[in-house]
């Protein structure tokens, strides 16, 4: 089997595409699957990670474009044209048969898929945002919604497959592991984890650092979490060694951290299925308006409580929300509970059975 991946990462984009991508890809290869990535002016750090992952990456060259750009929302993410990136995608994609090319990017739609087509047999695209339309054979959509049945009614073709919600999350084979061995928590906080993703522009770490260290942590460990592109990394490195805090950058061990910590402090992307997987509370914030409804969503159901990142204005704000929640031990056992139940890990598992048929 033969599959392709489209998609990008960068500090405007973040990297939670390419590590979904990878996710799935890295599946793939156990199976024996021939595995590419296409992507454009890729960091170097994450160049290498799917070096060491076994993954061949094809670069894109075209870095500007005299073309207008369409009018899709994230456009600007892509740097050229739909139509150039489509005849550059297909001229790597030559002189082998493709089965499927996965394509996870905001600024793609049906007028690049289309274009594709001819290339591969089939076409998978992982959205979360729909608002766009697509030519597709299979959607994923790995997020609850209220809505989600209906989120993209007239976005795709009659003959595509939705697989929505949450049980086909794309996480790494040691979060199912993991799942199969914890048990939910009693709601006893004795270890906090911060995590705002891969590069986090905004500093959302740096200030939940200030709203912990105005309340009384005794005899708590807090580890927090950043990427080794974080502009602001060593601020927060510092930070963490005058509040006694853990800072772990560029971890490998992050399912081992999410299993050990009791509450987490975090954004509403991918990694939100990660800490439910492993039935982890969590104080979940937006960081894109495409994570709001994620974070709505999660709170709806009881597995987190949503806190809305503009309140980071409001004074004492976020430092009385944490303090009020990690004391609430009824209310953190029930979230983990809940948390636990809706996502088991096996979302990989039931996406490659899908490909395969």
């Amino acid at each position: 089997m033969r599959i392709a991946f489209r998609t990008d990462a960068s500090s405007e984009i973040g990297t939670g595409h390419l590590m979904r991508c990878l996710t799935l890809a890295v599946e793939m290869k156990r199976n024996k699957a021939q595995v590419c990535f296409i992507c454009r002016n890729l960091p170097d750090y994450l160049s290498e990670m799917l070096t060491l992952n076994g993954i061949e990456l094809k670069s894109l060259i075209r870095t500007q474009d005299d073309t207008e750009l369409d009018e899709l929302a994230h456009a600007s993410w892509l740097g050229v044209s739909q139509t150039n990136d489509a005849l550059e995608s297909i001229h790597l994609l030559s002189g082998a048969q493709w089965d499927w090319i996965v394509i996870d990017h905001y600024a793609l739609d049906f007028r690049w898929e289309s274009k594709v087509r001819p290339s591969v047999e089939k076409l998978l695209v992982i959205d979360d945002i729909a608002d766009r339309k697509h030519d597709c054979d299979i959607l994923l959509d790995q997020n609850y919604y209220a809505d989600m049945e209906e989120r993209y009614k007239n976005l795709v073709p009659g003959h595509c497959q939705l697989l929505l919600g949450s049980r086909y999350a794309l996480l790494r084979s040691e979060f199912q592991k993991l799942h199969e061995k914890i048990k939910p928590h009693n709601g006893l906080v004795k270890r906090i984890l911060i995590f705002f993703g891969g590069i986090d522009n905004d500093n959302y770490t740096g200030l939940t650092i200030v709203a912990l260290s105005k309340i009384d942590l005794s005899g708590l460990c807090i580890d927090v979490v950043i990427g080794a592109q974080n502009p602001n990394r060593e601020k927060i490195a510092l930070s963490c060694v005058q509040h006694g805090y853990i800072c772990h950058i560029q971890t490998d061990k992050m399912a081992e951290l999410m299993a050990a910590a009791d509450f987490a402090i975090g954004a509403g992307g991918s990694a939100t299925w990660e800490r439910c997987c492993l039935a982890l509370p969590s104080l979940t914030l937006s960081l894109a308006y495409n994570q709001v409804g994620i974070a709505k969503g999660l709170n709806s159901l009881g597995a987190g409580q949503y806190f809305d990142s503009q309140s980071f204005e409001s004074e004492n704000s976020l430092h009385k929300t944490i303090h009020d929640l990690i004391q609430d031990e009824s209310k953190l056992e029930k979230m983990s509970k809940k948390a636990y139940s809706i996502v088991d890990g096996k979302g990989v598992n039931r996406l490659y059975k899908r490909l395969t048929q």
